[in-house]
């Protein structure tokens, strides 16, 4: 009586999943690819531009909630040929940690900077009347702003700042490397010369300030300022209940093997669609933020965690023309059996 030999593990292990955003060019809608013969070129630490590391996610859900018909046929109506009915895919997660993006993602819509006031500014939701901006001088770079002699008086390490260019009536997408909202008319934000500056996701946090400039903690996500652009101090961050602008993102979801191998699930666009979530077959409205305890203690540390939902928009693959919402790779553990 032979025996089969033993085969080797073939069951991915994970503790949490990991979440990366790439922006998509919203002028040609064009997402920023995630190539898994590249994966060993995507360091999990430090992923390449244009990739984000949005942190640990979890309550990781996807749904396919596409629909497959058939067409019968004959006298007995037999199943004949069979095909898709309207695509629709959903992810529904919580963000662990709170930040600029996870707080765009999560919102939906525009995502506000609170500029600092003015000394006597009318208050706003979104933040009243600014303090004057600063302009940016030729010689800067994403990771270092300058501006010259007296920057020490405005700006202070530690601060936040918010870095583009004046609104000048333009109308469509608006803010420098990633589009933040889309204005339909000047009217539409009171032409307001700060606009740009309160949605921008050009932001960075000042590490040092030199004699002539401010070295930030990380480089703007925009990448180099635009020629023209000014800096505010950025006090925090607003998102909106409504809003008419949805936003799109390439997405990246790891499954960090534990032991065993390694899932990645990458979407070349999605849209934050936080007015509904998935729970089982149908769609429910959800808590924007939940309590997770920290600690069995009374009254129990608790942190709040971002609830997030997308709707998965279609991207066109290359090598065959399909339409696809969703692509999920499985790079299997060493020596592991195929099937």
């Amino acid at each position: 009586m032979s025996t089969s030999p033993l085969r080797a593990p073939m069951v991915p292990v994970t503790r949490q999943m990991r979440a990366y955003f790439a922006p998509v060019d919203r002028t040609s809608e064009t997402p920023n690819v995630f190539d898994p013969g590249l994966c060993g070129l995507f360091p999990l630490d430090a992923p390449p531009v244009p990739w984000l590391d949005l942190g640990w996610i979890d309550n990781f859900v996807r749904s396919y909630d596409t629909p497959t018909s058939i067409v019968r046929s004959g006298t007995k109506a037999l199943p004949a040929v069979q095909f898709r009915g309207p695509i629709e895919a959903h992810v529904d997660f919580e963000f662990r940690q709170w930040g600029k993006l996870q707080m765009a993602l999560a919102g939906g819509s525009e995502h506000m900077n609170v500029l600092a006031p003015a000394g006597s500014a009318m208050p706003g939701p979104s933040g009243g009347v600014p303090a004057p901006a600063v302009a940016v001088m030729a010689g800067s770079t994403a990771s270092e702003i300058v501006f010259g002699a007296g920057v020490s008086s405005v700006f202070a390490p530690g601060c936040l700042i918010a870095v583009d260019v004046d609104y000048q009536q333009q109308t469509g997408f608006v803010g420098t490397g990633i589009a933040a909202a889309y204005v339909s008319s000047p009217a539409a934000v009171k032409q307001d010369a700060n606009y740009i500056r309160r949605v921008t996701f050009n932001v960075g946090r000042v590490a040092q300030v030199t004699s002539t400039s401010v070295v930030l903690a990380q480089p703007l996500l925009g990448g180099v300022p635009a020629v023209g652009s000014s800096a505010q101090v950025v006090l925090a961050f607003v998102d909106r209940e409504g809003g008419s602008f949805f936003q799109e993102w390439s997405a990246l979801f790891v499954a960090e093997e534990e032991s065993g191998g390694r899932v990645c699930f990458y979407y070349p666009r999605l849209s934050p669609s936080p007015g509904a979530g998935t729970k089982g077959s149908g769609t429910v409205g959800f808590a924007r933020e939940e309590r997770v305890a920290l600690a069995k203690t009374q009254p129990a540390a608790a942190a709040l965690s971002l609830r997030a939902s997308f709707l998965a928009l279609p991207g066109v693959d290359p090598n065959d023309g399909q339409s696809v919402l969703c692509y999920r790779s499985y790079f299997p553990a060493e020596m592991a059996a195929v099937y």
